[in-house]
């Protein structure tokens, strides 16, 4: 038999492909991580400790070494962690008079809104996990912007220096051995102190916008770091990170839809997803501090 639109297998291929076409289209911070799968309900992990082999003290050394000395020996330790998977989850319920008799495609937003909220949810969580913002970055590299820029983005009479800012993160990314592209990822907030700083306090110009930066999220460029902007980075810190080398995210679970039909009454929608995200390069990431004066 043929099968028709509102039957389940149908209907339900329609919704996966809904819902990823949403989470494709939404910037989300899984841009950032490098993405594997994981089976089960753990992972470990393990970060290399120092980040970079520490010079040898005298007299030993690594250079200039004697002909016919023995060379000497340095070792590399690691620290073992392990997360757990998260499954974020909701749910929502239509009538089927609202389906069928309602003006607006109240299906089709309300799933788009569903699959928002799940993304939203996980990209709080990698947000935290990238910026360690629990701990104020004190897993990761960091700096208040006072200590470096003089004062906060938004102070009086533009006595900031966000470019101290910009190049003091940047420094200690290369540091640490790092070549990688780095963005930087901020709220609208920032971004405002950000742009009233550059034009109106200094007189540069603005990149223009396009669509194609859009869709990555990149709003602009500066000192050839991309610029992020979402509403889900924490206000007064300012986030920089080289991405995908920096963190992973094992997925369990890839985000997916589905709908159930009551007959005569409704359907409900369901969205979820699985997965876990986790630093692997700690000190490819820095956290600026002190970004507002309140």
């Amino acid at each position: 038999m043929v099968d028709t639109r509102g039957q389940k297998d149908i209907f339900g291929l329609d919704i996966d492909k809904f819902v990823q076409g949403v989470e494709k289209f939404n910037y989300n911070f899984l841009d950032e991580f490098q993405k594997t799968t994981i089976k089960g309900d753990s992972k470990r992990y393990w970060t290399k400790s120092p980040v970079r082999i520490a010079a040898l003290t005298s007299p030993s050394a690594t250079k200039n070494v004697s002909p016919g000395s023995r060379p000497a020996t340095q070792e590399v330790s690691w620290d073992v962690d392990t997360v757990y998977v998260k499954k974020y989850f909701v749910e929502g319920f239509l009538d089927a008079e609202d389906i069928s008799d309602s003006d607006i495609d109240v299906y089709g937003t309300t799933l788009r809104d569903l699959t928002e909220r799940i993304i939203r949810d996980r990209d709080i969580d990698l947000y935290a996990i990238m910026s360690d913002i629990a701990a104020a970055g004190a897993n990761i590299q960091t700096f208040a912007t006072t200590a470096v820029g003089g004062d906060q983005w938004d102070a009086a009479l533009y006595a900031a220096d966000v470019i101290a800012d910009f190049n003091r993160a940047i420094r200690l990314i290369q540091a640490a051995g790092f070549k990688d592209k780095i963005k930087c990822i901020m709220d609208p907030v920032a971004y405002e102190s950000l742009v009233n700083w550059l034009i109106s306090g200094k007189g540069s110009s603005i990149p223009g916008f396009s669509s194609e930066k859009i869709k990555t999220g990149v709003v602009m460029e500066l000192l050839n770091v991309s610029i992020k902007v979402s509403t889900e980075a924490t206000t007064d810190y300012v986030l920089f990170t080289i991405g995908p080398r920096a963190q992973s995210y094992a997925e369990a679970e890839a985000i997916q839809g589905n709908t159930t039909v009551d007959p005569g009454i409704g359907r409900n929608i369901r969205v979820w997803t699985r997965g876990i995200g986790y630093l692997t390069n700690p000190n490819g990431n820095v956290l600026v501090s002190d970004i507002n004066t309140a």
